[in-house]
C-alpha cells in the first residue's frame, strides 16, 4: 500500500508529532525565548486602515488557545469602507509540543464553517513576497474569504508542515520556538468572494512589513 494513502498518512502524524518534540526538545535545550510583544498597542492605524472595534477573544477560548499574546479587532478601509479582521496568537515557546498554534484548517470546520476553495497566494510586500493560506469558507447563507500564515523571526510560512520542519531548523540556528498564527478574514459586502479576496489580499500587504518589524526579531 503506497504512503500517499490517506489511512497511511493519519497513522503517521502522530509519529512524525513525536519526532517534531524530540528535536525541538533537543533542539531548545538552552532555548532563549523572547519577551511577549505588548500587541495590546499594536498601531490602531496604519496605511489607509484604521482599527473599526475590538473583537476580545472569551476568557474560556483564550485559555484553550494557549498563546502568550493575542490580538483580535477589525480595521476598516477609506474611504472604500471595507472591513478586514485580524486574529494574531503569538507563543512564546513550543518546546514540548503542548502549546502550539491551532490551525485554522481544524478550527475553522469545528465552528461550522466549510471550505470551498483551499489555496495559496502570493503577496507582494514592502518586506519580500510572501506566500499565504487562502480560504473561501461558507456557512449557510454567510460567505467569508480567510487568509492565514505562520509568522516566526525568520519567515512568513503557510504549510501546517513546512511550519514544523522549519520550527526544528530554526530553534538549531536561534535557540529559541516562538511563532505567531495571523488570520485575516473578510466577508464580501457585495457578495462577490473575488472582491473580499482582493480587500484581503491588499491588508494583508500592507499588514505584513509592520507585524514582522513589531514581533520579536
Amino acid at each position: 500500500m503506497p504512503v500517499t494513502n490517506p489511512k497511511w498518512r493519519g497513522a503517521l502524524v502522530p509519529v512524525l508529532l513525536a519526532v517534531q518534540i524530540l528535536l525541538i526538545h533537543a533542539a531548545a535545550g538552552r532555548e532563549h525565548p523572547p519577551a511577549p510583544p505588548p500587541l495590546s498597542r499594536f498601531p490602531v492605524e496604519f496605511d489607509r486602515w484604521k482599527r473599526f472595534r475590538e473583537d476580545p477573544v472569551a476568557a474560556d477560548i483564550g485559555k484553550e488557545l494557549g498563546a502568550d499574546a493575542l490580538l483580535s479587532q477589525t480595521y476598516i478601509e477609506a474611504p472604500t469602507g471595507s472591513l478586514a479582521s485580524l486574529f494574531v496568537a503569538w507563543f512564546q515557546t513550543q518546546r514540548g509540543g503542548a502549546r502550539q498554534p491551532h490551525s485554522p484548517k481544524v478550527c475553522l470546520p469545528a465552528s461550522g464553517w466549510t471550505p470551498e476553495i483551499v489555496d495559496e497566494v502570493t503577496l507582494d510586500t514592502a518586506a519580500g513576497a510572501i506566500t499565504v493560506n487562502r480560504y473561501l469558507i461558507v456557512k449557510g447563507t454567510e460567505r467569508a474569504v480567510v487568509l492565514y500564515w505562520y509568522q516566526t523571526p525568520r519567515r512568513a510560512i503557510a504549510g501546517e508542515w513546512a511550519a514544523k520542519l522549519w520550527l526544528v531548523a530554526d530553534a538549531l540556528r536561534d535557540k529559541r520556538t516562538d511563532t505567531a498564527l495571523v488570520r485575516v478574514i473578510v466577508w464580501p459586502a457585495d457578495g462577490r468572494d473575488q472582491t473580499a479576496t482582493t480587500v484581503a489580499i491588499g491588508f494583508a500587504r500592507k499588514l505584513y512589513p509592520l507585524l514582522r518589524d513589531y514581533l520579536p526579531h
